[in-house]
């Protein structure tokens, strides 16, 4: 998917446990997965909204796109 994911890397500037952000957000550690891992079809605004109030950052920290062709992408 040409969308990556950042939130292990905000979680781990922020010292903060999977667990504690679900928490913190209001959504289940499952879904938080899911969204974590790329799996998810789509996001909420207020859930992306909450994740940047909770870990003090903007989207783009956490949603990025990559191009097909490049090598993060493929390895996915």
């Amino acid at each position: 998917m040409p969308i990556a994911v950042d939130i292990d890397v905000m979680l781990a500037k922020r010292k903060m446990s999977v667990g504690e952000l679900a928490d913190r957000v209001g959504i289940t550690p499952a879904n938080l997965a899911v969204l974590k891992n790329g799996r998810a079809k789509a996001v909420r605004f207020a859930t992306l909204a909450a994740l940047c109030e909770v870990l003090e950052c903007q989207p783009g920290d956490l949603l990025r796109w990559e191009s097909e062709g490049t090598p993060a992408a493929a390895a996915n």
